[in-house]
């Protein structure tokens, strides 16, 4: 019997104009696709010119969702991955997740979970000012213990519940971006410990056997380029039987490796790091695999570190090393993340576009469905 595969696609929730604090980053009231559309050549004359060919739709509108879903599901994408955002005691970006994704009348065809995107914001988002986002911070991620209580209500109540929330084995999945600062945020690890003990709780009380638990792994010396935590350093592994953790994935290449070269090579560096993580992780790992990496969308100056040449045919070669991975491990579920379905300001997304059409996503259906 052929095996199924649990595919998911981080999602970037920010291509709507439905929520009015996203208007300090695009004040043109079309989320991120401001700087998307608006990118010009820069000095040097490096010029990121791509465009999306299904324009630049509302994703908090259910119907714009319901044509993604059937897409992503034609091509073998069945999960979606949101980034789910708490800043200043109140959710922020939910609007794609609320209002396009369970509204759209298909949402039964494809199966969700949160990764909470814990880290601080600054003007990483706001082009004007981004060249100095490392200098200020406009909200932080970390959050008190009493906050915390919110947030899991929150998730329990408006999520987990439901009929397409993923878990596995009846659990539901949720992933945290951010380890540090949710121990920065709860007072210290033992009471980290405590207030996601309390968070299982709760959740079993709502009925489910317990919490599965995912945080974000990051290389043992990190070269994230993210623009919100360039800085971080070292791994997480040793925090991972101390929080409990029931698996951990990773969110981006850029979190452990140099990107600034060819793809090929980094697959390179890609299978070594599995390797490294099944040898000292107490916990299992879900094989992640990046499209690729250029955030000069959110920059006027040049910005170095891309990932070159990386096509959809040196894509689906990542995509075997992850199926493989997962056939050699099939006491896992099979779960694969993906970086990402719309990250099209770090230039890392499967929605077609005017330089390869749908080349990632046939390179998906062709590992994962044919």
């Amino acid at each position: 019997m052929k095996r199924k595969y649990d595919v998911a696609a981080y999602i970037w929730p920010a291509y709507t104009p439905d929520e009015p604090r996203t208007r300090m980053f695009w004040p043109e009231g079309m989320g991120e696709w401001q700087s998307v559309k608006n990118s010009r050549p820069k000095a040097g004359g490096y010029f990121w010119d791509r465009k999306p060919l299904w324009g630049y739709v509302n994703e908090a509108d259910p119907y714009v969702m319901a044509a993604e879903i059937e897409a992503a599901v034609d091509h073998g994408v069945n999960l979606f991955i949101y980034d789910w955002y708490w800043y200043d005691g109140r959710p922020f970006l939910e609007g794609c997740l609320n209002d396009g994704f369970l509204k759209a009348p298909n949402r039964e065809k494809m199966k969700f979970y949160l990764m909470w995107a814990n880290h601080d914001a600054n003007h990483y988002w706001n082009i004007g000012l981004s060249e100095t986002c490392g200098d200020t911070v406009i909200w932080k991620g970390a959050v008190g213990r009493e906050e915390f209580e919110r947030v899991t209500d929150r998730l329990i109540g408006r999520y987990f519940s439901c009929p397409n929330y993923y878990t596995i084995g009846g659990c539901p999945v949720f992933m945290i971006y951010d380890v540090n600062n949710l121990i920065t945020g709860l007072g210290g690890l033992e009471k980290t410990r405590e207030a996601l003990d309390a968070f299982r709780e709760k959740t079993k009380k709502a009925g489910f056997p317990d919490l599965h638990l995912q945080f974000t792994v990051w290389g043992e010396h990190a070269v994230n380029l993210s623009g919100f935590d360039a800085r971080r350093e070292g791994s997480t592994k040793d925090l991972m039987p101390l929080l409990g953790a029931d698996s951990v994935s990773h969110y981006q290449f850029a979190h452990f490796t140099n990107i600034d070269r060819d793809y090929e090579a980094i697959l390179s560096d890609v299978a070594r790091e599995w390797e490294r993580i099944e040898a000292v992780y107490p916990c299992p790992y879900f094989p992640h695999i990046s499209v690729g990496w250029d955030n000069n969308p959110r920059f006027l100056g040049f910005r170095p570190g891309i990932v070159r040449n990386n096509t959809p045919e040196r894509f689906e070669a990542g995509l075997r090393m992850a199926k493989e991975y997962l056939d050699r491990h099939p006491s896992l579920a099979p779960l694969v993340t993906i970086n990402s379905w719309n990250e099209w300001t770090e230039t890392s997304y499967l929605q077609p576009d005017n330089r390869y059409g749908y080349g990632y996503l046939e390179a998906v259906r062709r590992v994962f469905l044919d």
